[in-house]
């Protein structure tokens, strides 16, 4: 399979880093920037060209944005400038480093990921994998195959946009226990399990590390698991989307 490269465009850092393509970890060192403030295009243009030449890599590649792509044009931009709806990150990127450059959404990144080398391997049937942090992204994925760029967390439920209610940041901002959060999450996965009655729920994010303390509360119908890649999975799904 040999070594591809990923980058994970956030809201607050700029990762890259070079990925066995087989084994689905990192093949070298990280690479991190601290993402520009504002987060305008050329500005997150020019950090990600430096992440790829401090890495040292010449090659084809893989990109996630915080947003929906839909070919390689972005489509939302919630959590970084505006001005980037409608640009062609894909064409922009190959035109500055050369190779050719596959943009996808983040969530999408990480599902894919986790579907290759993670708690979704072999897994038939519907999967849905959650991440939770800042808000709640979502990837689905039917007999292994990805249906892009869906945006579950902002479901509106009970008045509220799904996110502003469960996300891992909510818990933060307003001093919630696990329990009270659980409560939340409950009322969230199970409107999502009674839209599309999945086989497999799979929870990302940094607060997966910590599963045992709130995925025990939840009663559903689906097994519902943590992601295994953690932190990495963004970078490895970017390099595995780049390779085809």
């Amino acid at each position: 399979m040999g070594t591809g490269f990923g980058i994970d465009i956030g809201g607050t850092g700029i990762k890259g880093a070079p990925v066995d393509l087989a084994q689905g970890v990192l093949a070298g060192e990280r690479v991190r920037i601290p993402t520009p403030q504002p987060a305008t295009v050329p500005a997150v243009l020019d950090t990600v060209v430096a992440v790829v030449e401090q890495a040292g890599w010449d090659g084809p590649l893989g990109c996630t944005f915080p947003g929906i792509v839909r070919h390689g044009v972005v489509g939302s931009a919630a959590n970084v400038d505006h001005s980037w709806i409608g640009t062609d990150l894909a064409a922009e990127l190959s035109g500055r480093l050369g190779h050719p450059v596959t943009v996808l959404n983040d969530a999408d990144a990480a599902g894919i990921a986790e579907m290759r080398f993670g708690a979704g391997r072999g897994v038939a049937g519907v999967v849905l994998i959650a991440t939770l942090g800042t808000g709640i992204g979502t990837a689905l994925f039917v007999d292994g195959k990805l249906v892009p760029n869906t945006e579950f967390g902002h479901l509106e439920i009970d008045g509220y946009d799904a996110e502003k209610r469960a996300a891992s940041s909510v818990k933060t901002n307003e001093g919630l226990s696990y329990k009270a959060w659980s409560t939340r999450l409950q009322r969230y996965f199970s409107h999502v399990e009674a839209l599309l009655s999945p086989d497999l729920i799979i929870v990302g994010g940094g607060i997966s590390k910590k599963a045992e303390k709130f995925l025990p509360r939840l009663e559903l119908q689906a097994p519902i698991v943590p992601a295994q890649l953690l932190n990495q999975s963004g970078i490895v799904g970017a390099a595995v989307s780049a390779m085809g």
